[in-house]
């Protein structure tokens, strides 16, 4: 394989600005402390930190032919992010949003749909498309044009060419069921967020909830908890949970997202399930530390310097208990 990581889905600009405590009435403005642009979105985010972190990565999606898309472009192309098949789509806007994060870390987001919805692969691209160790599928519920049946065929492809695949959705209720469920047959890894997980599936403990996936075809499920840290369930019966870091939250944008990076970058170094979970929490957490979708990761020494002596949280219980 030509590349460790092939990242196809949701590409997004981002402007975001920090600390956004209400909407001005009427014209009038708030002043804010910190205001920054990110390529985000779960296939974006994982893209560049993956590639922060020493992985020879390929994106796979659309973009627009606007600013925002030539930005993108730019953007990942600087980090060494292979972009001949990030689509450049005519009369279609760039997937974006301006993201209002708040004191706290939380980020309510205004979204622009945009080229995410409208790119579309021919069967004779997906050699190039799965030309990776791991084959990332992110923002399922998301990719109108390639969700289900046309998703499925690139997962079916990825997997007969021996790629390890993952899987992560922007899903918001039951209704986004079917696009997930056509690819969970061909998922390695799958990785929600807790609140996706009990979205698509409406039930409320992590195992019932892991169970529902790996029944319809995913070979292992990890659920990340926000401060509760992440749930790993594997078809084989391995489950744990690991706390989550100690951290000063600025940004919780594309956290999950760098979860799946730090996850493929332990896998491509043959750490094992506990260890791989602590990456992937490490990338998440330094990802919040900053504002953007991967302000806070650096490179893999600094992660691994972080995995290793950074505390873990104590916190209670979770309300989707074992």
């Amino acid at each position: 394989m030509r590349f460790d990581y092939s990242s196809a889905g949701f590409y997004t600009f981002d402007c975001l600005g920090w600390p956004v405590t209400a909407i001005p009435p009427g014209g009038g403005t708030y002043f804010i402390d910190d205001l920054t642009m990110a390529v985000s979105g779960a296939a974006g985010t994982a893209t560049i930190v993956a590639a922060k972190m020493g992985l020879s990565c390929k994106a796979v999606g659309g973009v627009g032919t606007d600013l925002m898309g030539d930005w993108v472009v730019d953007r990942l192309d600087s980090f060494g992010v292979e972009t001949s098949h990030l689509q450049r789509l005519k009369n279609v806007p760039t997937s974006s949003s301006i993201v209002l994060t708040r004191a706290d870390g939380t980020r309510p987001a205004l979204h622009l749909k945009g080229a995410t919805g409208a790119y579309t692969f021919a069967a004779s691209d997906f050699d190039a498309l799965t030309d990776a160790r791991i084959f990332h599928l992110g923002g399922v519920g998301l990719m109108d044009a390639m969700d289900g049946a046309p998703n499925a065929a690139l997962m079916t492809h990825a997997k007969s060419r021996g790629c390890v695949t993952t899987v992560d959705v922007f899903a918001g209720s039951p209704a986004d069921l079917p696009d997930v469920e056509a690819v969970l047959p061909y998922t390695d890894y799958f990785i929600p967020s807790i609140e996706e997980a009990e979205a698509l599936t409406g039930l409320h403990t992590l195992q019932d909830m892991a169970r529902f996936f790996i029944d319809r075809g995913a070979r292992c499920c990890i659920f990340t908890l926000g401060a509760h840290g992440a749930y790993y369930h594997h078809s084989d019966g391995t489950v744990f949970t690991e706390p989550a870091y100690d951290i000063d939250v600025i940004c919780t944008c594309g956290c999950g997202d760098s979860f799946n990076a730090g996850f493929a970058t332990a896998l491509i170094h043959g750490f094992d399930a506990r260890q791989a979970v602590r990456m992937a929490q490490a990338a998440s957490a330094l990802t919040a530390t900053g504002l953007g979708s991967q302000a806070g990761v650096i490179d893999l020494k600094h992660t691994l310097a972080f995995m290793n002596d950074r505390p873990r949280r104590v916190s209670e219980p979770l309300a989707a208990t074992l």
